[in-house]
């Protein structure tokens, strides 16, 4: 049996946070486009579709990638192929912020998006190979702890630096990444120790059919719902289906994922799980941004601003989530649910109602509480039961299972949300409220221990 090599056996004390920038800057990447597209629109006289693709590029290509980015850290050095990752995403982003024309900058999104599906992986499996025991869940809970702030604060972000960045407009939502790109790639060479699963080779044939079979799924649900569903989305989810069943049969000495990983129960549940709680994250804030500024007549910075009570509400529960964890396992995830589907459900309440701004903020704390004692306990859940020489794999899948959740997700509440005239958004609440409630019982069939 082939194990992992590590050069290096006790972590830097900047190791975790170097890592940690590199979720920070693609997470947020993926968010805060949001805010800066009708400046892009005026300033590059891009179409709809150009537009649209600015955003679906970005998550097509980084969502596809992630099984083989993962797969490629275990085989050439996660510290290698982090580095690498995190060089294209910086020159991506410089791209991104000089682009001339709307097809530059769609190309320079693609980009970023193959460069984050590189590096994104490797943060997970330095965590499980550089951390034991209780230094692992401190780290893991980080990890969710960064992946959560950048997506909630992503629309602030990008409203602060389009009206306060030197006069850069929507580019300096692109070049703050420059500079923190350079910075941690500095510190990678520095303080990353490199690890690698040794005696294993890649699976070409088996790559393409995952990535292919990726595109498949992905391609539909980010563009399936702009054009009404049409034929070639369902086409394409049974292409995906059938690339799928074709890996599946093929047999291969070292497997792009080995199917041992799905072996134990809690992986698979906890995969669900993370699908689950995905499915209401994107979509959520997508159609919460929408309706505080055209059902409330907010800006881009107020609504970024009222997402400050849903990050408040996260990064306390994300302190607290180890020991809700030590003391009740998987129920942690269980309670965080059940808490989101309280405080949504008020949500929708007071909404109906029409309740002033001001009602709402703790009630949007106490959805973020939620969200923040969930996450981390679904990822430790995860990773914690994979073998080391696994880890690069089993980031990759857990990272490409957020990204389709996000996209279903996505996908599944633009619909209610632009198929109701007047009710579009307290829709999508009750679809959130179900979906959180679901999470909920998916925990119950994880083994009794599992998050602990």
């Amino acid at each position: 049996m082939s194990r992992p090599t590590v050069l290096s056996t006790r972590p830097h004390p900047l190791l975790l946070p170097t890592v940690l920038t590199g979720v920070f800057i693609t997470i947020l990447d993926f968010f805060i486009v949001n805010v800066a597209i009708p400046t892009i629109r005026a300033d590059l006289d891009a179409g709809p579709a150009a537009i649209e693709w600015v955003v679906a590029g970005y998550g097509l290509a980084y969502g596809s990638g992630l099984v083989l980015g993962g797969r490629l850290g275990d085989l050439l050095g996660r510290r290698r192929v982090f580095a690498l990752g995190l060089a294209l995403f910086t020159v991506a982003s410089l791209a991104c912020g000089l682009a001339g024309t709307a097809g530059q900058l769609v190309a320079a999104r693609v980009a970023q998006g193959l460069a984050a599906a590189l590096l994104t992986p490797q943060v997970l499996a330095v965590i499980r190979t550089a951390y034991d025991g209780p230094e692992q869940a401190r780290a893991i809970n980080r990890y969710a702890l960064t992946m959560g702030l950048a997506a909630v604060f992503g629309q602030l972000a990008g409203g602060l630096l389009i009206t306060a960045g030197l006069g850069l407009g929507w580019r300096a939502c692109f070049l703050i990444n420059v500079p923190v790109g350079i910075a941690a790639l500095l510190l990678t060479l520095r303080v990353v120790p490199e690890s690698r699963a040794t005696g294993s080779r890649l699976d070409p044939a088996g790559a393409a059919l995952i990535t292919l079979a990726l595109v498949a799924v992905l391609l539909p649900l980010i563009e399936g719902r702009e054009q009404g569903w049409p034929a070639w989305t369902w086409l394409s989810f049974a292409a995906a289906a059938a690339l799928l069943g074709w890996y599946a049969r093929r047999p291969h000495p070292a497997p792009l994922i080995d199917p041992a990983l799905f072996r134990d129960r809690a992986v698979t549940i906890g995969l669900f799980a993370q699908l689950a709680f995905t499915m209401t994250m994107a979509g959520y804030f997508l159609v919460f941004a929408l309706w505080a500024q055209q059902d409330r007549g907010l800006g881009p910075l107020g609504a970024g601003l009222l997402f400050a009570p849903i990050g408040l509400g996260y990064l306390a529960a994300s302190q607290l989530a180890p020991r809700f964890t030590a003391r009740y396992g998987r129920q942690t995830i269980a309670l965080g649910g059940l808490l989101r589907a309280a405080g949504l459900t008020v949500l929708l309440a007071l909404v109906a109602a029409d309740a002033p701004v001001a009602v709402l903020v703790p009630v949007l704390a106490a959805d973020g509480f939620g969200m923040g004692l969930a996450l981390a306990p679904i990822m430790g859940t995860v990773l914690a039961r994979v073998a080391a020489r696994h880890a690069g794999a089993a980031a990759g899948v857990l990272t490409t299972t957020q990204q389709v959740g996000g996209a279903l997700g996505v996908g599944i509440i633009g619909v209610i949300f632009f198929g109701e005239e007047t009710r579009g958004f307290g829709a999508g609440l009750v679809y959130l409220i179900v979906v959180s409630l679901a999470l909920a019982a998916i925990v119950q069939a994880l083994p009794a221990a599992s998050a602990r």
